[in-house]
């Protein structure tokens, strides 16, 4: 049988991890059977989650997944879109991707009250006298990454105008239609709920938050994929 690892329900979501709910999104609109282990974070070829081992074949990164997927069982994610909906589908995912995904990051690890309240949480199995130079050096490491990826140069009012027009942006592409693309989801639909839901996160004040919350249509979106995607995730408390 399939198996996807992930890190597990957290901060009132699915999983900790959009990549992750993505990820298990993709498997249950293909509907192989599969399994979740929540035990192989050390083993992670790539050194992050999600993969999957799918019969011994292992298989890291949720778009690569989303390939091996369409390659293996032959399902089409963008079923009855036109080819423009196509690609206009695949850069929204790297959108979200590799926009609103920065400012989550930013948002749960630099501020320290968010720290305390989520990421804090992942070091717990260390010893607490080295558990603060682990925490330092690792919110350390992500501050330069966010520095050099970008996002971490904004000032606070410049990141707000930029988070505004993106949940816009969202929320026109979406309209009044039940799924980003049409009557139907599709595999954008998998990563715009994983990384907006992420985003919404009730553990965690950010301005992206913010910023989606001020289109309902977004947030009804959200409520709505999480009871026919994720009903029996519960209320997602911090682990």
């Amino acid at each position: 049988m399939l198996t996807l690892y992930t890190f597990g329900p957290a901060f009132g979501l699915p999983d900790a991890s959009p990549f992750v709910v993505k990820a298990e999104m993709l498997l249950k609109l293909a509907g192989p059977p599969y399994q979740t282990n929540r035990g192989g974070f050390r083993r992670a070829p790539k050194g992050k989650l999600p993969y999957i081992d799918d019969d011994g074949e292992i298989v890291a990164d949720s778009t690569l997944i989303r390939l091996h997927i369409e390659r293996k069982y032959g399902f089409d994610f963008d079923a009855g879109l036109t080819p423009v909906q196509r690609g206009a589908a695949w850069m929204f995912e790297k959108a979200l991707e590799d926009h609103f995904y920065w400012h989550v990051v930013q948002a749960r690890w630099c501020d320290d009250e968010n720290f305390e309240k989520g990421p804090a949480s992942f070091f717990r199995s260390i010893p607490w006298p080295v558990r603060p130079l682990a925490q330092a050096l690792i919110r350390r490491k992500v501050r330069n990454t966010l520095h050099g990826q970008g996002t971490g140069r904004y000032q606070p009012e410049e990141q707000r105008q930029l988070l505004a027009r993106g949940a816009q942006a969202a929320a026109q592409l979406l309209g009044d239609q039940p799924y980003f693309f049409g009557d139907r989801p599709c595999g954008a639909d998998a990563t715009a709920f994983g990384f907006i839901s992420g985003a919404m996160s009730p553990d965690f004040r950010q301005p992206l938050r913010d910023e989606i919350e001020n289109h309902p249509n977004l947030t009804a979106y959200v409520a709505r994929m999480r009871r026919e995607f994720f009903p029996d995730a519960g209320d997602g408390a911090t682990t």
